[in-house]
């Protein structure tokens, strides 16, 4: 909302609806600087600038993989951006827009991470094409550290011609705790969406991993879950979780946590876990997933979706 006042909008929140208005009279006089360098904040900016006629400056930026997307997208329409994979964008908007561009957005760096870490928990080797490499280097480090044995391809363009992705190949490996603690960071920094993944690895390794997700209110809570399965992990505040390694598996009857990537990292766990678990209320997966459990069946999982009546 505080970016968006400079072009005039004004939101009053009233009886259970947001009342909106526009005066299109005002127009940014000095740089937008982001009180948090946040993604989704950052496109809403960007995408009030592209059809603001005038130069926009937007300082403290995200510059994660979709804001770089929606910027590649504004190019083709005809609006230059400035400084696209850094903190300061400047945007050189057009009044109106029309233009048919053809623009496939590059693959996602946290599905990557979710295959990634599905090899690493079952122990299985495993190729993932496509890779957004920029957007998990960091991720590969640490895992680098931690004793994984992988290897990757050449590097090549994605379909927008800008990302660049590599092939990945995970092997099985003895995994040790990382020196460091596990948290994320803004790009380039660790992606705060692959931190939950690191629960589930940590608990593959040798060692004690401290896990710190600073940014979401209580969803380290929700990594707990994983003592259900016969993990070590333990709550030090919302924010910290401890986990102790290596782990051996168990079956468990679980509702998924009502929270994205735990909910994944709960039936990764489970595809580790011997015998057969039953993993409930799977929307929270399937509403940031595009067939889940058919792509890792076509890999050797052995997952049946079923209703309860």
């Amino acid at each position: 909302m505080s970016a968006l006042r400079h072009f005039g909008l004004d939101i009053t929140a009233t009886g259970g609806f947001y009342h909106a208005r526009v005066d299109r009279s005002v127009a940014p006089s000095r740089p937008i600087v982001l009180t948090e360098r946040g993604d989704t904040v950052t496109e809403n900016a960007l995408l009030a600038a592209a059809r603001h006629d005038g130069v926009t400056v937007i300082r403290n930026a995200s510059s994660n993989y979709m804001v770089q997307d929606l910027c590649f997208f504004l190019e083709q329409l005809g609006v230059r951006v400035e400084g696209i994979g850094s903190t300061t964008l400047t945007v050189h908007g057009l009044p109106e827009i029309e233009r048919d561009v053809d623009y496939s957005p590059s693959e996602d760096p946290v599905e990557a991470m979710s295959l990634l870490a599905a090899a690493v928990v079952t122990s299985s080797e495993l190729t993932i094409c496509r890779v957004p490499v920029e957007f998990l280097e960091i991720e590969l480090a640490v895992l680098e550290e931690m004793g994984l044995d992988h290897d990757r391809g050449r590097e090549y363009p994605a379909a927008n011609g800008r990302t660049r992705l590599v092939d990945l190949t995970v092997r099985p490996s003895k995994l040790v705790s990382p020196i460091d603690k596990i948290h994320p960071m803004p790009f380039p920094g660790l992606n705060i969406d692959n931190v939950p993944f690191f629960a589930a690895i940590a608990a593959s390794a040798q060692g004690s991993t401290l896990i710190h997700d600073w940014v979401y209110d209580n969803r380290a809570i929700y990594l707990t879950e994983l003592t259900r399965l016969g993990a070590s992990v333990k709550l030090l505040d919302p924010h910290r979780v401890l986990v102790e390694g290596p782990t051996r598996w168990r079956s468990a009857e679980m509702m998924c946590p009502p929270a994205l990537r735990p909910a994944v990292v709960v039936l990764l766990a489970m595809m580790a876990a011997e015998g057969t678990s039953v993993l409930r209320n799977v929307y929270v997966i399937n509403r940031g997933y595009e067939d889940l459990a058919e792509r890792l069946n076509a890999l050797g999982a052995r997952i049946e979706t079923f209703r309860d009546i």
